[in-house]
């Protein structure tokens, strides 16, 4: 089995970004015990502003400007929402 991409990419008026990378795989991505490799991204060309990511060796973890933390993964349904949420609270506003 392939991996499987699923891509979506957003680009506000204001000129930001965002965007949404989801691979199904066929082996976990170390330490990771889930079958998805992830990158979700907010911010502006060159600037992260949000990211949640995982990366082999790293794992699942959250970007919030220059803070980097551990992400408890739980579902594909939690991450995009905890994604949607920190988006809309830095926008200060729904999307």
């Amino acid at each position: 089995m392939k991996a499987t991409l699923i891509r979506d990419r957003l680009i506000f008026q204001d000129g930001a970004i965002l965007e949404v990378k989801v691979w199904r795989v066929p082996v976990s991505v170390p330490p990771a015990s889930h079958f998805l490799k992830y990158s979700l991204f907010y911010g502006r060309p060159g600037e992260r502003i949000v990211g949640y990511d995982n990366e082999r060796g790293k794992g699942d973890h959250r970007h919030y400007g220059d803070h980097e933390e551990n992400y408890a993964f739980v579902s594909i349904e939690k991450l995009m929402a905890d994604f949607r949420r920190d988006v809309e609270r830095e926008r200060g506003e729904r999307i």
